[in-house]
């Protein structure tokens, strides 16, 4: 079994105590940061001469730290790794220079269903400060759904509006026949998608942006966006333009979803500024899937 000399967790990742003490057995010195670095050469500091790091999803980890820190051998990335483009580590600088990076999926989907749900059920039915989006309290069955996106969070948030009966349609780079036959979505172009919903809900990988002055102009009022993305999935002066149409809403999760916190301005943009995908079952999914990267590495 490999062992590393130095193990750091450079910021807050939801390392859980017995994470920690399981981390320490990989290593002969283990170092957990519980606080935001300030910057990139805080970060650097922090790795120091560490030969193995874990990192969140907060800071881009690129060539200009990673070329600073010539003993990294690993990267243990505590959030979602996607794909190599919307990832915030430079995946292709590590892998020239040998450095393994991992990440993980699928440990956060449920929270953000849920918040999803919760927040459309209250702009229904009038509650939680908001005034009735049809005027009189709605309910979600036969509420016309448009999803931008259908990965692994898209299909959580289908499967709990479908429960409750909306009418789902999706616009994906893929068509997913399978979920078409065995759940009754619809596939739609994506200007069919946004004329016929009520609501969108944009689950697009993070810097995929899909909605420019022309797309949020067809969307037109008395509509409602979701953003469960780690990016804004719109132009952001396009999108100022449609908040200033009657009865738009736009509802996000995290500042970097929200992308120019002037939109905290805007009454009809509502941001709970913290992710909803962190629940107490989340980090317990999240340390495990992390734990079983690490000994796959240490086991090679």
């Amino acid at each position: 079994m490999k062992k590393f000399k130095k193990l750091v967790a450079i910021e807050p990742v939801f390392l859980q105590e017995s994470s920690r003490e399981e981390i320490k057995q990989y290593c002969e010195q283990a170092v957990f940061y519980d606080e935001e670095a300030a910057d990139a050469a805080e970060i650097v500091k922090r790795i120091g001469d560490a030969d193995g790091i874990f990192v969140s999803f907060k800071h881009p980890i690129g060539k200009e730290i990673l070329e600073k820190c010539p003993n990294l051998k690993y990267i243990g990335m505590c959030c979602s790794l996607y794909s190599e483009k919307s990832s915030n580590v430079d995946i292709a600088y590590a892998r020239e220079h040998g450095i393994t990076v991992t990440g993980v999926r699928d440990y956060g989907d449920e929270g953000v269903a849920e918040y999803v749900v919760s927040e459309l059920i209250q702009i229904l039915h009038g509650t939680g400060g908001y005034t009735p989006f049809f005027g009189i309290e709605s309910e979600i069955k036969d509420l016309k759904v448009g999803i931008l996106g259908m990965g692994a969070t898209a299909q959580v948030i289908a499967k709990a509006l479908k429960f409750f009966n909306a009418d789902i349609s999706y616009y994906s780079r893929t068509r997913k026949p399978e979920l078409e036959n065995e759940n009754g979505y619809q596939y739609k172009e994506l200007d069919e998608i946004l004329k016929a919903s009520d609501v969108v809900c944009s689950c697009l990988s993070k810097n995929v942006t899909l909605l420019y002055e022309r797309e949020l102009e067809l969307l037109g009022e008395h509509k409602i966006i979701f953003n469960t993305s780690l990016s804004p999935s719109f132009d952001m002066d396009a999108m100022k333009t449609w908040l200033s149409k009657k009865d738009t809403h736009y509802f996000c999760d995290t500042l970097m979803g929200l992308g120019d916190e002037v939109l905290l301005t805007y009454p009809n943009v509502h941001c709970i500024k913290k992710s909803s995908g962190t629940t107490r079952q989340a980090i317990v999914r999240l340390n495990e899937k992390v734990l079983v990267n690490l000994r796959k590495y240490v086991q090679m």
